[in-house]
């Protein structure tokens, strides 16, 4: 990997549709093989550092700001922005006119955390148009891993759990870690980022991005405190667009996308999750490995959620491997 981070040779601007322009760019070399990375969250926007993971000399590597976020508009973080048009469905669609837009006909796609997810249901629905995968930090949004990131791992953080519940009183929080329904938090947190008064929007995302950061505070070799280090409109959208998808379980059927992993078979897929992510414990690739004929798993002994140099230096080994083949 190079030394300084390669400046974009493209950008722009995509009508999506719905009132929406997603922003993208290219960087990287014109010439090489496609390759799309998509960026957590949902919300977190493409970041400078991310066209650092990719061999600039081998890739054409494409990035782009998922609805409401980033540079993309509307920005989520105005709380008149319509969220209707924010959905799974409606990502899938703007990464495929994304493709067309730029005269591509396959592209490796990467993702990390919730990029995961998207990855997946892209190439569930456009197989053809997937030359190969690499996911990192893998989740299938199901609502069952909602719950253990919002409500299970909390056995881990009792107190600040307990503050993240306490931050929406109007919703009916569980009682404790062991049992009870955490959308409706999810949801209470959804509405008030959606109010009017920019101090209840404030301290909703406060509240949330602490909770995030307990839940990646002991990875030594990553990055505690990466999600309190956004800042205004950034992690407002950030908690904005999490909130509404997870309290809608990411508009997916639960389970859907492990039962049709089958249909992946022919694409080559490399999985890479550090053993020490709590906020999606490594049996969740374990599951999506299992489902995905002739997939690779690697499990970082190093590593949590937020990554680490032996996690990365695996990606980029497989990167490598895959710059090959066309």
């Amino acid at each position: 990997m190079p030394d300084q981070i390669p400046e974009p040779y493209d950008s722009g601007v995509l009508d999506v549709g719905d009132g929406n322009q997603m922003y993208w760019e290219a960087c990287g070399n014109p010439d090489g093989k496609p390759l799309v990375n998509l960026h957590g969250g949902p919300g977190s926007g493409t970041t400078v550092s991310a066209r650092r993971a990719f061999d600039p000399l081998a890739y054409r590597i494409i990035l782009f700001d998922q609805r409401g976020c980033g540079r993309s508009t509307p920005h989520a973080s105005d709380p008149t922005t319509d969220m209707s048009a924010n959905t799974t469905h409606h990502l899938i669609a703007d990464m495929e006119r994304l493709r067309v837009h730029l005269g591509i006909d396959t592209w490796l796609v990467c993702g990390g955390s919730w990029g995961c997810t998207l990855a997946l249901s892209y190439a569930q629905q456009f197989p053809e148009r997937v030359s190969a995968m690499i996911l990192v930090s893998v989740t299938t949004t199901r609502r069952s891993e909602i719950e253990w990131l919002y409500h299970g791992v909390g056995r881990f953080f009792p107190d600040a759990w307990r503050s993240f519940v306490d931050g929406v009183p109007e919703a009916a929080a569980p009682p404790d870690v062991s049992s009870g329904d955490i959308q409706p938090v999810l949801a209470a947190y959804a509405a008030r980022m959606a109010d009017a008064d920019p101090d209840v929007r404030a301290k909703a995302a406060a509240d949330w991005t602490t909770w995030e950061d307990a839940v990646i505070s002991m990875e030594s070799n990553g990055s505690p405190g990466a999600y309190s280090a956004r800042v205004g409109r950034d992690r407002d959208a950030f908690v904005r667009i999490c909130s509404t998808y997870f309290a809608n379980g990411a508009w997916l059927d639960e389970g859907e996308l492990l039962r049709n992993m089958g249909g992946l078979a022919d694409i080559p897929g490399v999985l890479i999750h550090g053993c020490f992510d709590l906020g999606a414990p490594v049996h969740f690739a374990h599951e999506v490995h299992a489902a995905w004929p002739g997939s690779e798993l690697f499990v970082i002994d190093d590593s949590g959620h937020t990554g680490s140099d032996s996690l990365r230096a695996r990606r980029a080994e497989a990167l490598a491997v895959l710059a090959t083949r066309r």
